[in-house]
C-alpha cells in the first residue's frame, strides 16, 4: 500500500482506465480521473465507486490534445493534493478505416488524442517530478506496438511512437529519477470491443494462446507493479499484457 501517493489518469472515467484507477485507489493512491465529454453520469458512478473504497478523487474533465488544457489540469493536481507520483497515459481513440479512406481529420484525431496527448501529459508530469525528487510514468501501448493491424493505420502510428517515446523519455529522464514503461494490452474484452465484434471473446479466445481474452483487471495491477519500489529499477521497456497472442511467429488475424 503506498499511502500519500498520488495518481493521475488520463481517459480513467471508463474501460481500462477506469480499472486503473480503481486498483491504484486499492492500493493507497489518490487519484486524479481525466475525462473528456464524457456525460456526467459515467463521471459521477466512477467517481463514486473510487470513494466507496475510501480513496481521495479528483474528476478533471481535460482535452489532452491542448497544451494549455494540460497545463491547466497538472496545476489542478497539484493545488488539490500537493504533489504527483505517478501519470497514466491512457486516453486513447481508434478509427477503424483502410489506409486509403483515412482522412486527414481522423488521422489527426487518433495521433494528436494518442501521441501528441501522452507527449504533452509526460513533459509536464516530467516537468513537476524533476524538481520533486523523481516519480513514475507508465504509457499504454498495443499489440500494435508490434505488428501491422489491417485498417488501424492511425492507431498503430500512433502506438508504435508511444513506444519509441517511452524509450526516449527514459533516458532522458532517468538521470531525473523519473522511470518510464509502456504497458501494452492483447485483446481486451470492453464495453468498446464488444461494439466492433459482438462475439468478441468468441473470436479472440481462439487466437490466444491462453485461450482467452483479457480484461481491464488483467491490466491494472502491472501498472502498479510498475510505480511501485518493486520495480524501481525497470524503466523504458514494454511490458506485453496479451497471454502470448503477438509472441506467435505469424499474425493469424484478418479483419
Amino acid at each position: 500500500m503506498l499511502q500519500g501517493q498520488t495518481a493521475l489518469v488520463t481517459g480513467a472515467s471508463r474501460g481500462i482506465g477506469k480499472e486503473i484507477a480503481l486498483e491504484l485507489a486499492r492500493n493507497g493512491y489518490r487519484v486524479a480521473v481525466n475525462y473528456y465529454n464524457d456525460p456526467a453520469s459515467l463521471v459521477d458512478a466512477t467517481v463514486a465507486e473510487i470513494r466507496a473504497l475510501q480513496a481521495d478523487v479528483l474528476p478533471i474533465e481535460a482535452d489532452i490534445r491542448s497544451s494549455s488544457q494540460v497545463t491547466a489540469m497538472f496545476e489542478r493536481v497539484i493545488a488539490t493534493f500537493g504533489r504527483l507520483d505517478l501519470l497514466v497515459n491512457n486516453a486513447g481513440v481508434q478509427t477503424w478505416k483502410p489506409l486509403l479512406q483515412v482522412t486527414e481529420e481522423e488521422w489527426d484525431l487518433v495521433v494528436d488524442t494518442n501521441l501528441k496527448g501522452c507527449f504533452l501529459c509526460t513533459q509536464q508530469a516530467a516537468r513537476y517530478m524533476k524538481d520533486h525528487g523523481g516519480g513514475a510514468i507508465v504509457n499504454l501501448g498495443s499489440g500494435c506496438n508490434k505488428l501491422a493491424f489491417p485498417s488501424l493505420v492511425a492507431y498503430t502510428a500512433s502506438k508504435g511512437g508511444i513506444e519509441m517515446l517511452t524509450k526516449e523519455a527514459a533516458v532522458e529522464l532517468g538521470p531525473y529519477g523519473i522511470r518510464v514503461n509502456c504497458v501494452a494490452p492483447g485483446s481486451i474484452e470492453s464495453e468498446r470491443t464488444r461494439t466492433e465484434d459482438a462475439n468478441y471473446a468468441g473470436t479472440w479466445s481462439k487466437l490466444t494462446p491462453l485461450g482467452r481474452v483479457g480484461t481491464a483487471a488483467d491490466i491494472a495491477p502491472t501498472v502498479v507493479f510498475l510505480a511501485s519500489q518493486g520495480a524501481s529499477f525497470i524503466s523504458g521497456q514494454t511490458i506485453w499484457i496479451d497471454g502470448a497472442l503477438f509472441t506467435q511467429a505469424q499474425w493469424p488475424y484478418k479483419k
